[in-house]
């Protein structure tokens, strides 16, 4: 049997590979909402993943919250989807925003089709972002969106109700937006704990 040897004796010994914590990815996709970016570990939007946005309702700043993301993907010559959007987007604001609708395209789809389809988009990997709407997704149907988005290299945002932030959710972000008082809650972000204070959020200014 072998000899015991002190941990502490090791350890001065230099025998002993002392691990550090692996440095956050810092994300080369900033909100564009400074106070934002600052509560989440990587200082902008997590790449290649799926980010889920909890409203309770349409018109709660769900869009302005993405908008500065998007104009810079689609500036710079990058496809944006929207699968299955709730609304029909109004151009003027998208292109007020800054977004250029060159680079915007809206897919129409059942609520079966629209998650298909969104995964198709991401994985394709031939897009800068794709937007969903999803009204019933369970775990399995977000992994695989998470799955695609890395797959793709896309950034993927879902937007769920506010409801569904009871259920755990293996999206690497997620952002609850309330109306009153107008605040965003990061729920959950990968790459370090959650930030409990609310952010103050003014969708339009």
């Amino acid at each position: 049997m072998g000899a015991v040897v002190a941990l502490d004796t090791l350890f001065h010994r230099g025998q002993v590979w002392k691990g550090r914590p692996a440095p956050a990815d810092v994300s080369r996709q900033p909100t564009g909402h400074a106070a934002l970016d600052a509560a989440l570990p990587s200082g902008g939007w997590p790449e290649a993943a799926l980010s889920e946005i909890l409203i309770a309702g349409q018109g709660v700043g769900e869009l302005q919250l993405v908008w500065p993301a998007l104009a810079r993907l689609t500036r710079g010559g990058e496809r944006v989807v929207l699968v299955a959007p709730p609304c029909v987007p109004y151009p003027q604001a998208w292109q007020n925003a800054g977004v250029d609708l060159r680079q915007l395209s809206i897919i129409q789809a059942s609520d079966r089709e629209a998650l298909w389809a969104a995964e198709q988009c991401l994985r394709s990997g031939s897009c800068g972002a794709v937007l969903c709407w999803p009204k019933q997704a369970d775990d399995r149907a977000l992994r695989r969106l998470q799955v695609a988005a890395e797959t793709g290299q896309t950034l993927a945002f879902a937007y769920r109700s506010i409801k569904d932030a009871i259920n755990p959710s293996p999206a690497a972000l997620r952002i609850a937006i309330d109306a009153r008082p107008a605040q965003l809650r990061v729920l959950k972000c990968r790459g370090g704990l959650a930030r409990t204070a609310p952010i103050a959020f003014a969708p339009g200014h």
